[in-house]
């Protein structure tokens, strides 16, 4: 958990060193108070109508629609998530803001340097950086009763009394330290887990990939590389960001804040964990959004997993049952046709295997299926 004591000191320690930099400033800042719940709310807590796309429940730091960031009092009829007053104010408070700004340039080149990205990603990160007056610098405390107290390393922090780091400052960190609770839990020491995120620890041969939705690149390219090349240590940076376009249901994304969609839970009590991984699979918005219907999931579950691997693994069983009994013989003569066949699924096994590496998941899966398809095929080829 990002609460967690490992995760609470890396979080201070990071301050710290970024404090040390110069690349924290402390601003005055007008914050959204609610006179009906009698608090500041932190940006996510406040909901409104976006400005830039017009979504009606954008979140006060970003629209989850459009991706765009967003200060709460950017929003257009702002009301409390927590209670749906709209008897809102605006009141001045201190918070410390990571400097951003400052690292434009090295986040740029760094950005540059990643030749490989998948577009979605370097897009969305080159469209932060340049859109308006290009990245902003970004408050990292909040106003609240729970969350990591704010302190510069094991210091306290005069000003900060009270206030916490905004979760997106500190739960990436706790990518680096679960390592630290992992070493711990297993009696393992400090150098065990820093071998897998300090460079001049042995991370060097470390290939560190990251998964998920478009809304969190800006997050993941901008503000938590800041965080880690602003603090001058040798950390290990992302080597590849895989990110993915939404994957929408009923004509809107799915949102677990918002109740839409089918989530893990009542989906494994529908259908086994199989058919849901292979439509995922088979259907990843990575060039485009997605949408899940149901009509889609059971036409792509009996088509593919039914018709086309259900149908070649029953009729190898059977024909292997009813020609050698229970067991398979030791060995035969091949023909032109199983000759023919080898190379066929040794090129495809190979395209397989070149779209996982390149994790390239809708093409990886097409080319699974054509495997299917070339057994399934040959069957009904060499039947008597």
């Amino acid at each position: 958990r990002s609460s967690s004591p490992q995760n609470t000191a890396l979080t201070q320690h990071f301050a710290g060193r970024l404090h040390e930099a110069g690349l924290i400033e402390e601003v005055t800042e007008k914050q959204v108070y609610s006179n009906a719940d009698g608090r500041f709310l932190p940006d996510r807590y406040i909901e409104g109508t976006c400005p830039n796309c017009g979504y009606d429940k954008a979140r006060g730091d970003q629209c989850e629609n459009c991706t765009k960031q967003l200060d709460p009092t950017d929003l257009i009829d702002p009301r409390s998530a927590i209670s749906g007053s709209t008897d809102l104010e605006v009141r001045e408070t201190k918070h410390l803001y990571l400097r951003q700004s400052q690292m434009r340039d090295r986040l740029n080149d760094w950005i540059d340097a990643q030749k490989d990205w998948p577009i979605l990603t370097t897009s969305i990160a080159k469209k932060w950086l340049n859109d308006g007056d290009g990245l902003r610098d970004r408050g990292i405390t909040r106003d609240l009763d729970w969350g990591i107290p704010v302190k510069r390393g094991s210091e306290d922090w005069p000003g900060m009394e009270g206030k916490v780091f905004y979760v997106w400052f500190d739960a990436p960190i706790e990518y680096i330290a679960c390592a630290g609770e992992w070493a711990e839990a297993t009696g393992r020491g400090e150098a065990d887990w820093q071998r897998w995120w300090r460079t001049d620890k042995g991370a060097e041969d470390v290939r560190y990939t990251q998964f998920m939705g478009k809304d969190n690149v800006p997050f993941h390219t901008l503000s938590f590389p800041a965080t880690i090349l602003g603090s001058g240590e040798p950390w290990k940076l992302v080597d590849y960001i895989k990110s993915f376009n939404y994957l929408n249901y009923d004509g809107g994304q799915f949102s677990t804040s918002q109740g839409r969609g089918i989530f893990m839970d009542q989906a494994l009590e529908i259908l086994p964990a199989d058919y849901w991984r292979w439509w995922l699979l088979s259907h990843a918005p990575e060039t485009s959004d997605a949408e899940f219907t149901w009509e889609n999931f059971q036409a792509s579950v009996n088509k593919d997993l039914a018709d086309v691997l259900g149908n070649f693994v029953s009729r190898v069983t059977k024909f292997c049952r009813s020609k050698f009994g229970e067991e398979v013989p030791s060995g035969s003569t091949m023909g032109s046709r199983e000759t023919a066949l080898i190379e066929e699924l040794t090129t495809k096994l190979r395209a397989y295997e070149a779209h996982m590496d390149a994790i390239e998941v809708r093409k990886a899966a097409a080319a699974l299926r054509s495997i299917w398809v070339a057994g399934n095929e040959y069957l009904q080829d060499a039947a008597p």
